[in-house]
């Protein structure tokens, strides 16, 4: 195959693993707390001695949006929603991990929890611990959690270091490949939800764009393959 053939086929390649991110994007448009996110394309080259370079298109590069969800107010005493650039902290049977998502309630034992029953940390990454007789709970845009004047813990804020560092392992949810560190400078507010930070329209758009680009390059292979077949024909026949 020539180094056309291989570019096409790379580039397809490509455009179909971005249709399944934008299909993902759209499909979550309404889930809580989730994040856009893109694919990025780059070029690989491969030389040897003696030969002709072959170029090849490559999209592995994951990108995700921080842009801010819409929040909505949902009046729920364990709903949580982060103004700014930080994450809450949950324990997962993998280890820790980040999310947006902040619909929260507390299980049996009184800890908080996520609707996967993952517990909630605080600053300190130990569980959040609400008694089951501390009765109406109010947050503090610092995350401090307090009940009839009595202080119960604060919501940990945390962001990673290095924004390269933070992969998605589903929905909402984000392990951080580097160093975790604390944020001071978002604001938790109670009542709240964040939507998806997804733009359906401007999805859909894309994903149409992606499909002509695919379709096109379809033509494209296939009328390489008939340069190719005819090419052989005639050698045949001078043959």
């Amino acid at each position: 195959m020539e180094t056309t053939g291989y570019a096409t086929l790379s580039r397809q390649s490509g455009l179909m693993r971005e249709m399944r991110v934008i299909a993902n994007n759209i499909a979550n448009s309404a889930t809580t707390g989730y994040r856009q996110e893109g694919l990025i394309f780059s070029e690989f080259v491969k030389s040897a001695p003696g030969q002709e370079s072959l170029s090849m298109s490559r999209a592995n590069i994951f990108n995700t949006s921080m842009e801010q969800g819409q929040l909505t107010q949902t009046g729920g005493d364990f709903d949580f929603a982060i103004e700014g650039d930080g994450f809450f902290m949950v324990e997962t049977p993998q280890g820790e991990r980040l999310t947006r998502s902040g619909a929260f309630s507390t299980n049996a034992a009184g800890d908080l929890v996520t609707m996967d029953g993952y517990r909630v940390l605080d600053a300190g990454r130990a569980p959040v611990f609400v008694p089951p007789d501390a009765g109406k709970v109010e947050v503090g845009s610092d995350g401090s959690l307090s009940a009839n004047g009595r202080l119960l813990g604060q919501l940990g804020l945390f962001q990673p270091v290095e924004q390269h560092t933070l992969v998605r392992e589903d929905g909402v949810m984000f392990r951080v490949e580097g160093d975790i560190e604390e944020n001071f400078d978002s604001k938790v507010l109670q009542g709240f939800l964040e939507g998806s930070n997804v733009n359906a329209i401007s999805e859909v758009s894309r994903m149409i764009e992606v499909q002509r680009a695919y379709e096109m390059g379809q033509s494209f292979l296939q009328a390489e393959d008939e340069r190719v077949r005819n090419a052989i024909k005639n050698l045949i026949k001078t043959t």
